[in-house]
């Protein structure tokens, strides 16, 4: 016959149960980590990087999103202006994946993790089950919308940082100039102006 170290039955039990729970949660935690790994991978599947270009700092996924991104935020005001360049025609994720390159590792991963709550997050904030690149653009436009004015002052700084780069990579191209009015820097102006 066993010994039970002189504890009484009910705190034999109690361990007993303790342990029980624990390992029950354990096993809990692990399901929900290999579970969202595997939600990840399958969220993350299916982009490709345009033939001919090169990344330096952005992945195919996060390309798409910049791409998507991009396109709704300087979307022009009169479509279908051939005046107006597209952020495609500038190359606004081109840009962006250039510039992150140059920054610090913890830049990098900021962006990354703010490109992810935009892609896979963001439209489930705003009542839909697809990916943002997988959106219309009505419904990109309301999930960046949602983002902007979200409750969360970390949520619109995101935005506004995505914004700015977005807007730097869009307006360092000469023909966007004259949607603002300018026309140009006086440094190195050509005699003809920049037009």
């Amino acid at each position: 016959m066993r010994e039970d170290s002189g504890r009484p039955a009910g705190e034999r039990g109690e361990r007993a149960r303790t342990l029980g729970r624990r390992r029950v949660l354990e096993l809990g935690a692990a399901v929900l980590v290999l579970g969202g790994a595997a939600v990840a991978v399958v969220r993350t599947r299916g982009y490709s990087v345009p033939p001919g270009r090169t990344l330096v700092a952005l992945s195919a996924w996060q390309l798409a999103v910049v791409e998507h991104a991009a396109r709704r935020i300087v979307a022009p005001d009169r479509p279908g202006d051939p005046t107006i360049p597209t952020a495609d025609a500038v190359d606004v994720a081109g840009f962006l994946d250039a510039w992150l390159s140059r920054m610090a590792p913890r830049v990098q991963r900021d962006l990354g993790r703010f490109l992810a709550y935009v892609e896979h997050l963001a439209p489930v904030a705003c009542g839909m089950t697809s990916r943002f690149t997988r959106l219309s653009p009505e419904d990109q436009d309301r999930t960046l919308a949602g983002i902007e004015s979200s409750s969360s002052d970390l949520l619109r700084a995101g935005f506004e940082g995505l914004k700015s780069l977005v807007f730097m990579g869009y307006y360092r191209d000469p023909r966007t100039w004259g949607i603002v009015g300018y026309d140009g820097p006086l440094v190195g102006r050509p005699a003809q102006g920049w037009r």
